[in-house]
């Protein structure tokens, strides 16, 4: 069991992040708590101060609504915490979609469909284009596009009020990641990652490699989601950047001690 627990002390604190936070949500709802209340686009904590998502405010400016300065506050609020201190984490330690997609990489595997050719090839920088045409959309249609059909709210609030047809959002992502793409969604399309490592680039909190120690075991590329960002590793010490989420998953099954969260010293 301690074993397990060192093993997997990363997926652990992962999920009880995204579990906790859906239970705060939740907990309004059912319970009348006032810890967190709304949704991951825009909520109040404590009843004190709100936060809100950068992206959906983006989105809801581009429409052409005027924004309220605790909807700006809030916004800026999560940008500089991502973008200064946390990087991509939102992906892989607050998106509670994520742990559907880890589902669908767990259902691989069991078919054996891993390492398999995808069904069609999706360009991972094809959720750049997605983030900037949910731009032009929500400006010409006057609406928040992507929030529409924005599956993180939609599990949100299945989760909260009872999934209904919202489980079709869901399942879609799932069956897509499972059959069609491998990390099809948050690898490929998902329009609030791409956003997140384009503001995350000099973010405090990176994983570095150390060369030294590696043994080019490539355990670490086998787990990764966004396996390339790892092209440093067998070439040279450094840190991971690019559309890493510091999901940790490369820090757990590296047996040499090679990968490790660090502070990134923008003088190297």
């Amino acid at each position: 069991m301690i074993e397990y627990f060192k093993n997997n002390r990363y997926l652990i604190l992962r999920r009880t992040t995204q579990a906790g936070l859906l239970l705060l949500f939740s907990g309004t709802q059912w319970w009348g708590w006032k810890l967190l209340t709304g949704t991951y686009s825009s909520a109040r904590v404590f009843e004190l101060f709100y936060l809100s998502d950068p992206h959906a405010v983006l989105q809801a400016m581009a429409a052409g609504f005027v924004m309220s300065s605790d909807a700006l506050i809030g916004a800026l609020i999560i940008l500089a915490f991502y973008a200064l201190l946390a990087g991509r984490s939102f992906c892989s330690w607050v998106c509670p979609l994520n742990m559907v997609t880890d589902l669908a990489k767990w259902t691989r595997g069991k078919l054996k469909l891993s390492g398999h050719e995808n069904l069609i090839k999706i360009n991972r920088k094809t959720r750049y284009w997605v983030l900037g045409i949910g731009l032009v959309v929500s400006w010409f249609a006057g609406i928040a596009a992507f929030e529409i059909i924005n599956p993180i709210t939609i599990f949100h609030r299945g989760i909260i009020f009872g999934i209904g047809l919202g489980w079709m959002a869901v399942a879609a992502v799932f069956l897509f990641d499972v059959l069609v793409v491998e990390h099809g969604w948050c690898g490929h399309l998902c329009p609030l990652g791409a956003f997140y490592t384009i503001i995350s680039r000099f973010a405090l909190v990176k994983v570095s490699h150390d060369t030294e120690k590696c043994t080019l075991c490539m355990k670490c590329k086998d787990v990764c989601h966004e396996e390339q960002v790892l092209f440093l590793i067998g070439e040279d010490s450094g840190y991971i950047r690019g559309a890493c989420s510091i999901c940790a998953r490369c820090i757990e099954v590296c047996d040499d001690d090679a990968l490790k969260f660090s502070v990134f010293n923008y003088k190297t």
